[in-house]
Order: structure tokens, then sequence, then C-alpha cells
């Protein structure tokens, strides 16, 4: 008997529930086997799922309700398991407390025997004792405002948890505005990234995500000022996104720029030091950290780190560049692939990077990031190998199998454009219903 469209979804979400909550019964176990097959597993019915999303331009609400409620369940059983020892989420929770009793966490280093006495359970096994914070003052901020409500690491799992579902309201908004398919929400919150590094690891760049795509919504809406400032507090809890500002070029006022440039200065204002911008051990992530970096590491050989990360910052503004001369028009692909290309020549590349491009690909052009977003999936087995004494570094064989498919996905792409161009045609008007929208602004 042949399934119907909605039956294979139906199915397709059993299987990401089951997975998803045997990989959960695992996750003090990262990367083992155990942890990776059930994760591997739902990573295959998320993309079997994309692909049906691409094929039907419309699913009954029903569909999509039961689909959110299950990916809401799934999240609240990863929520209840307890971080790893060494995620960065303890050290969250000691930039927080440093914050609340008057010191700077980009001046205090979490092993000074001096500050033993701010240690926590929960912060004593943070990762990088030996170097203060990275994180811009945005994130340091948010840090210090959840602590003060609880100080612990499931308040923030849980703060980062609504913000993963304010996300998924405003993408609701989004696409009922603009007459898309409202099952893309689903490519959004199904996504397996969700779960382990926003409810069970929890990590600051949702936060990021959901500000970016504030932004993203106020252009929709013409709302500059909103859009400007909510883009200037992104770039306040990480660095990533200010590869997109050559998309906000005549989109936004001059002033509007100028608020937002305010606002994000004012933040700093808590932690200058002798009238220095802090930044914390970000020299030293850029010197020393190294993982998942294929094209980083191949640049590092012939010139130094601080040009070849300067190197991904210009590769990023380049592709915004280009996208926004190609059309006036805003496009979430267009806020998708200059943060994919910089972090493709990034130093550092985690799974939980992409979540910050996970609210913008919902298009064929975009297939690449999706597939990447599964094909890191096998990363994760750098932590299993620590945990048997192994040394932290990615095996040849999972960097080949993750790049190896975005490269793969890439060139199908390419060359259906090139030989038939009316398939890739027609599966980019299933996704796009709705009329573009000329956003050019006078400045």
């Amino acid at each position: 008997m042949k399934l119907t469209p909605s039956q294979r979804i139906y199915c397709l979400a059993v299987i990401l529930f089951v997975s998803l909550f045997i990989c959960s019964l695992s996750f003090g176990r990262t990367g083992s086997p155990s942890f990776l097959v059930p994760l591997a597993v739902a990573g295959i019915a998320y993309l079997l799922a994309i692909r049906e999303f691409f094929s039907i331009p419309r699913f009954p609400q029903h569909v999509i309700l039961i689909g959110l409620v299950l990916a809401a369940l799934w999240h609240v059983q990863f929520l209840r398991m307890p971080p790893g020892p060494d995620d960065d989420i303890h050290r969250y929770v000691w930039d927080g407390r440093v914050q609340r009793h008057g010191y700077n966490p980009y001046l205090i280093v979490p092993n000074d025997p001096a500050f033993s006495w701010l240690h926590t359970a929960e912060t004593r096994t943070l990762n990088h004792p030996d170097v203060p914070t990275p994180y811009p003052a945005g994130a340091e901020l948010f840090f210090r405002a959840i602590t003060a409500i609880h100080e612990s690491a499931f308040a923030l799992k849980v703060a980062f948890v609504l913000c993963d579902f304010a996300i998924v309201l405003l993408l609701l908004d989004i696409l009922r505005r603009d007459r898309q398919g409202m099952h893309w929400v689903l490519a959004y919150a199904w996504n397996p990234l969700l779960a382990t590094e926003v409810a069970g690891s929890g990590h600051i760049d949702i936060v990021g995500a959901l500000l970016l795509l504030i932004s993203f919504y106020a252009l929709g809406r013409q709302w500059r000022t909103v859009a400007a400032v909510a883009f200037g507090l992104a770039v306040s809890v990480k660095f990533l996104p200010i590869v997109l500002l050559p998309l906000y070029w005549k989109r936004v006022r001059i002033r509007d720029a100028i608020l937002a440039a305010i606002v994000v200065g004012l933040l700093y204002i808590p932690f200058l030091q002798r009238e220095w911008i802090p930044i914390g051990s970000l020299g030293t992530y850029v010197q020393s950290f190294r993982f998942n970096d294929p094209v980083f590491a191949a640049l590092e050989r012939v010139a130094a780190p601080q040009l070849v990360t300067a190197l991904a910052v210009f590769l990023g503004f380049v592709i915004a560049i280009g996208m926004r001369k190609r059309s006036a028009s805003l496009s979430a692909d267009a806020f998708a692939w200059p943060m994919a290309g910089s972090l493709l020549c990034a130093p550092v590349v985690y799974p939980w990077y992409l979540l910050w491009t996970l609210p913008f690909v919902r298009s064929v052009s975009t297939l690449p990031i999706i597939i990447w977003t599964v094909s890191i999936i096998p990363t994760y087995v750098v932590w299993y190998l620590r945990a048997l004494g192994r040394p932290w570094l990615l095996p040849g064989w999972v960097m080949l199998l993750e790049y190896g498919s975005v490269a793969t996905a890439g060139t199908i792409i390419v060359f259906l454009r090139l030989t038939r161009p009316e398939m890739t045609r027609s599966l980019t008007d299933s996704v796009a219903s709705g009329p573009e929208r000329d956003l050019e602004l006078k400045t």
C-alpha cells in the first residue's frame, strides 16, 4: 500500500522521536556508539523529511501541529539530561557568577587560586580554565541576567529552549506572510542539532540566531531601526554574523546603523578597562584552538592564523556583497550562505556553530548547508575517543564524510541547474510561492 505524503511525514516523525529519545539516554556518553547511531538515524530521517518538504508544496495543518508537538517532546527529554562535565554551559555559569560578584570575566582566569572560592560544583569542571572568557559583551550580560534569576546550567538551558521556541513562532509568521508552505517550520524544528546542542548541551548560539531572525523579520516589515539594533545585538552574542553587514546596505538608514553601534558599545561599558575594549581569550582562540578545520589547516601552512581568520571573514563579506548585488529582494538564502562560507574556513567548526544558519535554510540553494547540519554529526566521535584516552584529533574519515557530503550536494545542484534548470526551478517554486518584496530603501 502506497503511503500518502502526510503518512510518510508521520512515519519519519516517529523515527525521529524514537531515535532521539534513545540518543538522549546516552547523552552522558557523547560520541559513543549508543549516542552516535540513533543520532545518525535521526539525521537520515530528517533529510528524508526535507525531501518530502521539497516535493509537496502544502501539508495539512494537523501534520505541522503534531510535528511541532513531537519536536517539543524530544526537546524536553534532552532538557532533562545534565550537560557534559566540560560543556561550554559551565563557563556560562562561571561568567555570570563572576559578574554578579563584581569581577570582570575578561580578566579573571577560572583556575586562578585567588578565585577558587568563586567556584561551585557546576563550574569546577569548565573547559579551558587557564584562559578568560572569549564571549562578546551581549553574551556575557545574558549569562549574568539568567544566573541572577537562578544560578544553574539548567536555568540557562531553559532560557535557550525558550529562544528555540521563539524562533519557531517567528518562522511561522514569516512563512505565513510570505505565503510559503508552513511545513518548512519543521525543517528548522526537526533538525537534530537543536536537540543535542540547545536542549542538551545548551549553547548561546541559539540566542544569537533568534536575534538575527528578529532582524531579518524586521527588515521584511521595514522596521529599519529594529532590524539594525537586533543585528547589532546578534553580533554582540558572537561575532559570526558580522559578515552579513553588506546585506543591510540601503536597507537601513545611517541613523539606524549609528544607533545599533551605540547600543553595542553600551554593552561593553561594564567591562571596560583602561579605555580598552575587552576581548578576553579571543586572541588565544584564533591562535591555538583547532577543530574540524580542513580548509583553515591547509591555509595555515602558508599564512599566519590571524591572516587566515581574516580571510574567512573576508570570504563571508564577499558572499554577502555578491548576494546583495544579485537581488534587491530580501532572501533567507542571503543570510545563510555568508555565515556558512565563513565557517567553512574557520579554525574551529563545532556542530553548534551551524545553529546560526538553521532559521534561514529552506530552499534548494541551501540544501548543501542542510546536509552539512547532518554530515557534521560524526564529529561527535572525538569526544568519545578523548574519553578513551585518545588525543583531541578528528579522524580523517570523519572530515571526508562531512565535507564530502556537502561538496557532493553542491556539485549535483550546480550540475542540475546547468543541465536541467526546469527541475530546480520547479523545486524553488514549491518552496516560495509568495511574491518577492523589493526592500530597497533610501538612506
